[in-house]
């Protein structure tokens, strides 16, 4: 079994976890940001840090779901050894007995009686520690958990982790407004990075609902962290929690511009959903530079000013034929006003992409939280060029 890790120690195993088919726009991030030594893992990637970086890579990470930190990792035979694993930790160095935790994880084995045990066992472990040291015992809060610890367990070994991020990191703190379904903020930082867009490109989005795409793609092009508004972190309630060096990294973070570095526009059909938009971009310093419109996307007839799309056409299984009848439109649409322009459509509607009779350049399976989608380039060609060559 490796020694729990403890504050005075250097470094230490760092794991970001991200949706599946994002690993490899993960790593690309973290090496943007200097990690270069990262290990690709399913549905995440992992680094040797310290706490300085789990406190960075929370706040600048935008492609991450939460930030994990590895206290100890042992070899799985059976049952016992999770609970063994769990009461050889030093719980109390981490956290204190008053406040509240939840255990949670990803079980990968058939090698326990049922899935949820697991998780008994290393909560049992965690009490009978307290008790060991004639402390109070910690009470359980599978809500509102002031600690989460995270446990992987697969047919030969488990991992413990403390949870630094606590709520899922797609909880950035500026989306005030919302529309029916929004896209996660994670999955449209993470499509951003995915189509390659290159931050000098005008950056349009014709359904843009409440603007999620628009701010994530400003916050990229700016170096603004994706998550400088967000001021819950559950590292905060760990015990070495050191708020001088947070403060120190969240100070020096960027926050005001008094540019963009290019064009970034959306539109969308509701005057609810670009009040709504308009609303959310409020709260940045960028929020005045992004124009945001009422109108349908028909009512463009060209293509000035747009260098790149970016969009997640709305859908409802409920209105079927309507929806086919929009991608049908928008097809035509991309087909003979936006020639030359590189679209991107994200969507889990089979039929819409078949409706909009254009084929993909490329195609790729990603998941908007547990929502399956198709994320979709096309690229149109202006056939009078070629009528005049």
């Amino acid at each position: 079994m490796n020694q729990e890790r403890t504050e005075s120690q250097n470094n230490f195993t760092i794991t970001l976890k991200c949706f599946y088919g994002f690993e490899e726009v993960l790593k690309e991030e973290l090496v943007e940001l200097g990690y270069t030594n990262c290990q690709v893992g399913n549905r995440a990637v992992s680094l040797n840090g310290t706490w300085k970086d789990v406190y960075f890579l929370n706040l600048y990470s935008r492609c991450a779901i939460s930030v994990l930190v590895e206290i100890t990792r042992f070899a799985f035979r059976g049952e016992q050894d999770l609970y063994d694993a769990s009461l050889s930790v030093k719980w109390s160095n981490w956290f204190h007995e008053s406040q509240t935790f939840v255990v949670r994880g990803a079980i990968q084995t058939q090698r326990v009686r049922n899935t949820h045990y697991p998780f008994l066992l290393i909560k049992d472990g965690i009490v009978d520690h307290f008790r060991e040291y004639n402390k109070e015992r910690p009470s359980i809060d599978t809500k509102h958990p002031k600690i989460v610890i995270d446990l992987y367990l697969n047919d030969r070994e488990g991992v413990l982790s403390v949870n630094t991020s606590g709520l899922p990191l797609f909880q950035r703190g500026y989306r005030t407004s919302t529309g029916i379904a929004p896209i996660n903020e994670v999955v449209a930082a993470s499509l951003i990075r995915l189509s390659g867009w290159n931050r000098k490109q005008a950056f349009y989005d014709p359904f843009c609902g409440s603007g999620t795409f628009l701010i994530e793609a400003a916050l990229l092009a700016t170096g603004i962290p994706s998550n400088i508004e967000r001021t819950h972190y559950a590292f905060k309630n760990l015990a070495n929690f050191n708020g001088t060096l947070w403060e120190e990294i969240y100070d020096n973070a960027p926050r005001i511009v008094r540019s963009l570095p290019c064009s970034i526009s959306g539109s969308d059909i509701s005057d609810e959903m670009v009040i709504k938009a308009r609303r959310n971009l409020r709260g940045f310093s960028f929020g005045r530079f992004i124009e945001v419109s009422s109108k349908d996307f028909r009512e463009i007839t060209e293509k000035k000013g747009i260098q790149f799309m970016l969009t997640n056409p709305p859908y409802d299984e409920r209105m079927q034929l309507e929806d086919d009848e929009l991608y049908q439109q928008l097809g035509t649409w991309m087909k003979h006003t936006m020639q030359e322009i590189p679209i991107w459509i994200i969507s889990n509607n089979a039929e819409g992409f078949k409706a909009i009779g254009l084929k993909a350049s490329q195609k790729m399976e990603v998941f908007n939280g547990a929502l399956r989608c198709s994320f979709r380039r096309y690229d149109t060609y202006d056939s009078s060029i070629n009528d005049r060559q």
